[in-house]
């Protein structure tokens, strides 16, 4: 096979303990899943149904091999948003929730960055979210877990600090909509694909790093990532 232009890189992530990789396809994100997200962001999360927005691959750093992220450019106000990340291993459409789970291949500790400040901005006019959060490298995400091999978490301590100061923390169980059910409900509107990743939403506690801030991020049982934005 011939290309009319060079072959964009493939983008994948480490798998915990083994040699092999895991390509990435799409990124969904789950927006505001955490209520006390929902309420920092001025929202009512008793009375929203799920909403999604994406990333392109070229977002994602296997931050089990980088340890950096670069301070983009356009913003004055960029936020981490440490999160729990499911990667599809099996893709189907209209996924009964019982069945969910079996799509799953893994789990990671993850992080969406964001351009605070265009993203609002893009909100309150209506327009969409693109310039403050799909962008190159603005999801850095740890070794996937396979669920073959730690199952499938639903209390998990999570936490970010910055500098060694906590800036997030709190558990998984206290997603709004659960990962069987995010599955589910994303896949009425579009088929999963093997290699899609979904990034479950962000605790309250959101804030701006600048170059030189170090991110620590974990979730129990799946490890930890080290970030460092640099200018």
């Amino acid at each position: 096979m011939e290309y009319a232009i060079a072959r964009p890189p493939l983008h994948t992530l480490t798998v915990a303990g083994r040699d092999e990789r895991f390509p990435v396809n799409r990124v969904f994100c789950v927006g505001r899943n955490y209520a006390a997200h929902a309420r920092e962001m001025g929202k009512d999360p008793e009375r929203e149904a799920p909403f999604f927005f994406m990333k392109p691959a070229n977002a994602v750093v296997d931050a089990a091999r980088e340890n950096t992220v670069p301070y983009p450019p356009k913003t004055a106000n960029y936020h981490h948003e440490i999160e729990l990340v499911v990667a599809i291993g099996k893709g189907g459409q209209n996924i009964a929730m019982d069945q969910a789970l079996s799509h799953v291949y893994g789990y990671a500790v993850g992080l969406d960055m964001t351009r605070r400040d265009l993203q609002l901005e893009a909100r309150d006019k209506g327009r969409p979210w693109e310039f403050g959060k799909s962008f190159a490298r603005s999801a850095p995400i740890g070794a996937l877990h396979r669920a073959a091999d730690v199952g499938h978490p639903d209390r998990s301590g999570i936490v970010l600090t910055v500098n060694g100061q906590t800036r997030q923390q709190s558990d998984i169980d206290q997603l709004i909509w659960s990962v069987s059910e995010s599955i589910a409900y994303l896949s009425e509107y579009e088929a999963l694909e093997p290699g899609d990743l979904i990034m479950t939403g962000t605790p309250a506690g959101v804030n701006a790093v600048v170059p030189g801030d170090v991110m620590d991020g974990a979730i129990d049982g799946l490890g930890a990532i080290q970030i460092t934005v640099v200018a």
